[in-house]
Formats: C-alpha cells, sequence, structure tokens
C-alpha cells in the first residue's frame, strides 16, 4: 500500500526542492528526538512553550509533530503544493527526521528525493486539489493517491500528457464524499484552482489574448490585440494614455499554456524591446529559475505567472467585460475563518 502524505509550507521556498528537503516549524521545542512520551509527551512540551495555547490547538500541533518525527517512513510519497507560483513537488521521503539547529527557521526536516517538481495544478482534478487543500500542515492522503502516483512515475514530461495519464488514473478511483471542513483557505484555494482551469481549458489562444487585453483594461490601461506578424511574440499593445501615443508603451506576451517558461522565451520578448518601451510577459504558468534571473536583472520587464493572474482576477473580477464573467462565474460569500476554534 503507497503511504502518501501532503505537506504545506508557507514559509521556505525554493530551499525546499534545492536543499531536497520538507520542514515545518515550532522551532522552540527543540530536538524532537529528546522529548519521551510519544504524543503526550510532545503536548506536555508544547504547553510549555506555548501555554497561552488552546488546548485542541497544541493537540493538533503535536499530531503534526508526530507525523514528522514518527509515522513518516522513508520510501513514503511526499506532495508537496508551492503556493507563490502555484505549483505542486512530489518526492520520496529519503529518511529519517533530523533536526537543523544552525538553521534559522523550520529546523524539523526530513530529507526528500524531489522526482518531480513545478507540476502545474491543472495536471490534477478538482476532488485531488480539495484534498490536497486540507487545513493541516501535515496530512495522509487517502482518496486520490492514484493520480499523484501516477504524476510521480510517468516518463512524460508536457502538461498535456501528464494530464491524460492522471485523468485515467482518476479514473479508476472511487468517488467519495470529503468530511473535510470548508475553511477560508480551502475555499479560496478550490476558487483559484476553478478559475486557472477554467482560463486554461476553456480559453483558445486567441481568446486568452483578448482576455489579457481586458484585463488590463480592468487594471486603467488601454490595450489592443495586435495582429499576427514577425514581431517577436507581442501579442497586446497597452499604453496609459486614450491614444496610446504618449510613452511608455508596454509590448505583452501571451502563453496559454500551464507549463514553465524559460529564459530563450523571454529573450524572444526582450528582443522587440525599444527606447522607454516596457515589457509584460503573462502565462498561465511559471517561469524557469532562469527566466526569473532576467528579470530581476532587466529594468522595464515583468514576468505574470498564472498564481498572478489569477490574483489579478479576482482582485478586479467585477470590472471585467460579462463575456468573461460568464465564463469565469462567481460570487462573493462570507465563510468560517482558519483560526475558527470549532
Amino acid at each position: 500500500m503507497v503511504v502518501m502524505w501532503g505537506i504545506h509550507n508557507d514559509t521556505l521556498s525554493t530551499e525546499l526542492v534545492e536543499g531536497g528537503f520538507i520542514s515545518i516549524g515550532w522551532d522552540e521545542v527543540g530536538d524532537l528526538r529528546t522529548i519521551p512520551g510519544g504524543r503526550e509527551g510532545l503536548k506536555e512540551e508544547l504547553t510549555r512553550f506555548y501555554p497561552d495555547a488552546k488546548p485542541r490547538g497544541i493537540a493538533g500541533w503535536a499530531g503534526i509533530l508526530a507525523r514528522m518525527r514518527d509515522e513518516m517512513q522513508p520510501g513514503d510519497i511526499v506532495v508537496a503544493p508551492y503556493k507563490p507560483n502555484s505549483t505542486i513537488n512530489i518526492g520520496v521521503i529519503a529518511g529519517g527526521y533530523e533536526y537543523v539547529a544552525d538553521s534559522p527557521t523550520h529546523r524539523h526536516r526530513r530529507p526528500v528525493d524531489w522526482r518531480k517538481t513545478g507540476l502545474s495544478r491543472t495536471i490534477f482534478t478538482q476532488p485531488a486539489l480539495y484534498e490536497l487543500g486540507a487545513f493541516l500542515t501535515i496530512f495522509r492522503i487517502r482518496k486520490h493517491t492514484d493520480e499523484f502516483l501516477a504524476a510521480l512515475t510517468t516518463t512524460e514530461d508536457t502538461v498535456e500528457a501528464v494530464t491524460r495519464i492522471v485523468e485515467a488514473a482518476a479514473q479508476l478511483e472511487p468517488e467519495e464524499e470529503t468530511a473535510d471542513e470548508p475553511r477560508a483557505s480551502r475555499i479560496e484555494r478550490h476558487t483559484r484552482d476553478f478559475v486557472l482551469e477554467t482560463l486554461h481549458k476553456s480559453l483558445t489562444h486567441a481568446e486568452f489574448e483578448e482576455f489579457t487585453a481586458d484585463l488590463l483594461r480592468a487594471l486603467g490601461y488601454q490595450a489592443r490585440v495586435t495582429q499576427y506578424s514577425q514581431d517577436g511574440g507581442v501579442d497586446v499593445i497597452a499604453h496609459r494614455d486614450p491614444l496610446g501615443v504618449e510613452p511608455p508603451q508596454i509590448k505583452v506576451q501571451c502563453k496559454h499554456l500551464t507549463g514553465t517558461v524559460g529564459a530563450p522565451e523571454v529573450q524572444q520578448l526582450i528582443g522587440t524591446q525599444g527606447q522607454g518601451e516596457y515589457l509584460l510577459f503573462v502565462t498561465l504558468g511559471s517561469y524557469s529559475r532562469d527566466a526569473v534571473s532576467i528579470e530581476r536583472q532587466r529594468p522595464g520587464l515583468r514576468l505574470v505567472s498564472g498564481e498572478d493572474v489569477v490574483s489579478l482576477v479576482l482582485d478586479n473580477y467585477i470590472k471585467l467585460p460579462e463575456r468573461w464573467r460568464t465564463r469565469i462565474p462567481l460570487t462573493s460569500v462570507l465563510v468560517v475563518a482558519d483560526a475558527a476554534d470549532v
């Protein structure tokens, strides 16, 4: 039987993949191997360091620490969402619990052999993503293991091919009602996934260019979609002034993909930049490390990822034309906060 864990880590970013590990907080507690008494011992230690915490919170924290120290085993699979660019990393636990005392944060760790990184969330079904949005820091994945295992073991490397394989695996999984509490963060993540998937699967590339122009208009720009030409991939031209004659001009390239955009594609757009012009690269996926490095060194260049696009949609939804709001139907509701003690 495959043992599969989900883990949320919003404190560290690229260090997890680069360093080959997973980690959690509660650094004040110290090396968990020195604490006897199982979960009860962990609860006592947590109470000592966090005397104002509620008993239910202490019990939950003890469970997370126990999973990291005792329950996870080498060979178990780890599925780790990466929030900054809305991707998913999958790996295999490669060793026992470690306490890295000289680390500035997240000292409780386990080594991981990351096998697949930067996977688009659009590869997986909505029920699988919903399970992955569990409220806990570390949790067992039980209902959609076949999807994540298929993504881990396939030799295919394109988003489209991996998606087909994962969807086939999803057909083999029994449909089950989820009993997880629909709190704010999970509902928000579900909404973001819905927006991203709709933009990816429901729009053609030409429509995505039109959508990008309308999104820029919602932000207060004048924008027009260009006709196809050998222009280095400039799909939209935007301005601040109504006539589009005053600088700066913004050249926008759109990639209706959920994969990773590399440095060569970004360099192609840079080749179109004239004096005093700005550049905008918009994709539904993410960017390679080299591409991000170019952005940091290049004035007037902005790389907009899929997660950025979703944020802009949610922040400016009411300003979008009805044609897009019909395609992406959303409504405002009040939901239970993550911090609620229920």
